[in-house]
């Protein structure tokens, strides 16, 4: 059966950034600035590189609550430590992802890395949450450090580049990720004249972040710092890139459930975001040390 060609949507430019806590700049792509169907991603946040004063301040986010979904840190540029309530620490490097599961609740602090910020220098990562599907959302909290070295890549023919398979499949690429429903997350790396290809089933939901670069994709040119959101209507992708590059592949099996969102809290209704609130205010999500 032929392959039909995925239909852009639109190009996104970013949104204006504003801090998280006082050590992310970051541009909401979804759900803030852009009401675009991603599910089962449900937020992008995105810190372009940023230059950073060496300082012996820890910028960062302090101790706040999250349940009910997913938050997914990929380091480009910097180091970022992390801290929860079910005891896991890490730092992550360029190339690293953090994947933890606050599913049925956990406290967490991220922040510059304490080496990185007596340095400084430059800075970008992203932030995904990714929402679960109702019957594991109380489900046990875990954490996936998931270091570089340890994604598997496949490198692209004639020195076009790579694409490292955090999550999901590409070609006979495992990722490195476990999820509760199907997805992929690619970090694609492009040499300048590099090109890819790639296939998703039409009813996925499907972006790029161009976090780095000058491509064309399906036709259209995106260049550093732009979301290109497709339509639900082929299965095929084709990347060439004018210069060196780094996008962010997304594509996931849409979520079709009722969505409630409270602040750091990701339900199917607002019984459940009071509960979470409950819980949250009686202890329930463990300590943690600010």
């Amino acid at each position: 059966m032929e392959t039909t060609i995925k239909s852009v949507s639109a190009v996104l430019a970013a949104p204006a950034p504003h801090m998280v806590g006082d050590g992310f700049k970051v541009s909401n792509f979804f759900p803030g600035g852009y009401k675009i169907k991603m599910s089962p991603f449900y937020m992008l946040d995105f810190n372009d590189k940023i230059d950073l004063p060496p300082t012996h301040q820890l910028r960062g986010v302090g101790v706040h609550p999250h349940r009910g979904f997913e938050t997914v840190t990929i380091a480009y540029h910097g180091a970022i430590a992390h801290h929860d309530s079910a005891g896991n620490s890490g730092i992550i490097y360029p190339g690293d992802v953090q994947w933890m599961t606050a599913a049925s609740g956990i406290l967490h602090k991220e922040y510059h890395e304490k080496e990185f910020s007596k340095k400084g220098g430059p800075f970008q990562m992203v932030q995904l949450w990714v929402n679960l599907p109702a019957k594991d959302k109380m489900s046990k909290p875990k954490y996936q450090a998931i270091q570089n070295d340890t994604i598997g890549s496949y490198v692209l023919p004639l020195n076009a580049g790579t694409v490292e398979v955090i999550a999901g499949q590409y070609m006979d690429v495992k990722g490195a990720a476990t999820t509760f429903s199907p997805m992929s997350v690619y970090n694609v790396r492009l040499n300048a004249d590099g090109d890819a290809t790639f296939s998703f089933p039409a009813d996925f939901n499907t972006g790029i972040l161009i976090v780095e670069g000058n491509l064309v994709v399906n036709g259209e040119q995106a260049t550093g710092n732009e979301f290109v959101y497709f339509k639900n209507d082929g299965e095929e992708i084709k990347v060439k890139a004018a210069q060196d590059s780094i996008i962010l592949v997304l594509s996931g099996e849409p979520i079709h459930e009722p969505i409630a969102q409270y602040g750091p809290f990701l339900m199917n209704n607002q019984a459940e975001i009071k509960l979470a609130i409950s819980d949250y205010n009686e202890g329930k999500f463990g300590y943690l040390e600010d």
